[in-house]
């Protein structure tokens, strides 16, 4: 900031307001940049409650992955470890031909595994991952 300064007394001392200009510019272009965008997650589409007078019939072909809170990761109620899950379920679903999977997950857990379990299905070649509630 440059202040106008001179010895005459008709004269008054003026801020230079071109450089603060600047200045206010600068920052508002560098708050612009760095505004974070919107975050994208997961796309969901929510269950919808059954009608009340019709009951879905049992499919025994559904593939279900559960998730103990010790770790334990089931297939159809088959144990199977987190490192073999992916072989298991490329397995199923080129025999099979299904593009869909359950995931159930014990309440305790984290959501960041079953989120590991749902990125291993869409390893595996799955595009429509469902979340089983209680």
């Amino acid at each position: 900031m440059g202040m106008a300064v001179t010895g005459s007394p008709h004269h008054k001392a003026e801020i230079n307001m071109t450089p603060m200009i600047d200045v206010l510019l600068v920052l508002i272009i560098i708050f612009m940049v760095i505004t974070p965008l919107t975050p994208i997650g997961l796309r969901t589409l929510l269950p919808q409650p059954a009608s009340p007078g019709r009951e879905d019939p049992v499919r025994l072909r559904d593939i279900v992955v559960t998730v103990g809170k010790d770790g334990l990761v089931l297939v159809n109620g088959e144990q199977v470890g987190l490192s073999g899950l992916p072989d298991r379920l490329t397995r199923i679903f080129q025999s099979r031909g299904d593009e869909v999977i359950f995931v159930r997950g014990d309440k305790e857990l984290e959501f960041r595994q079953i989120a590991e379990v749902i990125d291993i299905a869409k390893g595996a070649g799955l595009e429509r991952v469902a979340l089983m509630t209680d």
